[in-house]
């Protein structure tokens, strides 16, 4: 991906995991609270097999509707 998008998806990553912290259910392999940003990159890198910064430039949709989706989703 290009330097552009990557800083996009990673403002939206961002944004979106201001907004999904709070909504993340509690995890006992997290005592001090689960990280919403590592949440979604790590959705991100199990979705589509590697990490968005990997991705091409023609997965930037996907990309960007599967974020929207996990804020909506948290678990």
């Amino acid at each position: 991906m290009n330097e552009n998008n990557r800083k996009t998806i990673w403002a939206l990553i961002q944004k979106t995991g201001d907004e999904l912290q709070p909504k993340l259910k509690p995890s006992t392999y997290h005592p001090r609270g689960r990280n919403a940003y590592a949440h979604i990159s790590l959705c991100i890198k199990q979705k589509f097999g590697m990490s968005y910064k990997d991705l091409d430039d023609d997965k930037m949709d996907f990309v960007i509707n599967y974020i929207n989706f996990l804020l909506h989703n948290p678990d």
